[in-house]
């Protein structure tokens, strides 16, 4: 697929923003709501003392695919699935943080090896939704960006893919349908500089499109202090989703500003998500996936790209070229 000079900005922009989010948040995850007028900096330290621009397991998960997919695998094959899984585990087993549904997951695929990881993962994700009908957190929605840059000019083939990798870990059906509405939207954003929230809706099951619908519009006229269990996938994506449209009440056309502009909205809104409190260097990831697609690389604040780093030794930079590199296979 052919892309213009602006597209691939904005394609290197959706892992560079996740990125930026999830280190901005590390520092204020699992604190309360801030008041719109607290200061948000990436100063590092929360839970897990993370250093100053460190990013969490958020991206580090988002890095696997995107190393996987920067190979020219096909994501929806058992091949590049047993890549990625193995990818996780080998990040698990020294990650200072993994999610507790994540944990549960990869821990039963620990010892083995790469050939049968996606299977056993996705058989582990079955049993623990069975067990206890709750694995809809937000771990799979956190890492889907770079699966829509994979598939940039394969929108049904990326609603497949999306549905399929969240269920490695998250087998219920919502964080699939999350992972697709938001893979499409980022989609949709490095395709037209638009955000769209609402771009993949006709992807998902008939039933639950006017669901998601009536959810987007919850969160265009809430605050993201308002989903207070964002842990929850829907409750993620909302805020997330609420962060974009509350910083900048025009949520259609945003490519049109010019470049100072698109940086502001991208800085206010990511800010914003890290008020919201709890979860919040995950919603902010989320919410950096695609801003970055809209707005582009060249719209992440140069402060944050100097300082953003983490698992597996990148930077910004390797994040670049991780994007490049999936372009490149399209």
């Amino acid at each position: 697929m052919e892309l213009t000079t602006e597209q691939r900005d904005r394609a290197c922009g959706v892992l560079l923003a996740t990125a930026a989010g999830d280190a901005l948040g590390a520092g204020y995850e699992f604190g309360p709501p801030l008041p719109d007028d607290a200061p948000v900096t990436m100063r590092g330290g929360g839970g897990c003392n993370w250093a100053p621009g460190e990013w969490t397991d958020d991206t580090a998960m988002a890095i696997a695919i995107a190393e996987v997919a920067a190979t020219g695998a096909d994501l929806r094959s058992v091949d590049a699935q047993d890549q990625i899984v193995a990818r996780w585990v080998g990040w698990s087993r020294t990650a200072p943080d993994v999610g507790i549904q994540t944990s549960q997951v990869l821990g039963v695929v620990l010892e083995g090896g790469v050939s049968g990881a996606a299977a056993a993962a996705m058989a582990a994700s079955a049993d623990l939704h069975e067990r206890t009908g709750q694995t809809a957190g937000n771990g799979s929605l956190m890492r889907t960006a770079p699966v829509a840059l994979a598939y940039l000019d394969d929108p049904a083939g990326l609603a497949e893919t999306a549905m399929a990798i969240s269920a490695l870990t998250h087998f219920d059906r919502s964080a699939g349908e999350a992972c697709v509405l938001w893979s499409l939207a980022i989609r949709h954003a490095v395709l037209t500089g638009e955000l769209d929230a609402r771009a993949g809706l006709g992807y998902l099951p008939a039933r639950t499109v006017d669901v998601w619908a009536a959810r987007l519009v919850e969160a265009e006229n809430s605050r993201p202090s308002d989903f207070s269990s964002n842990g929850w996938v829907v409750e993620a994506l909302q805020a997330a989703w609420c962060a974009i449209a509350a910083a900048d009440s025009s949520i259609s056309g945003n490519g049109s500003q010019d470049g100072a502009s698109r940086s502001d909205h991208l800085k206010l809104s990511l800010e914003k998500a890290v008020r919201g409190g709890r979860d919040a260097d995950t919603v902010a990831a989320i919410a950096g996936g695609l801003l970055g697609a809209a707005y582009g690389a060249s719209a992440v604040p140069e402060d944050w790209r100097s300082a953003i780093h983490g698992w597996p030794g990148y930077k910004a930079p390797d994040l670049v070229r991780l994007a490049t590199g999936i372009l490149a296979c399209d």
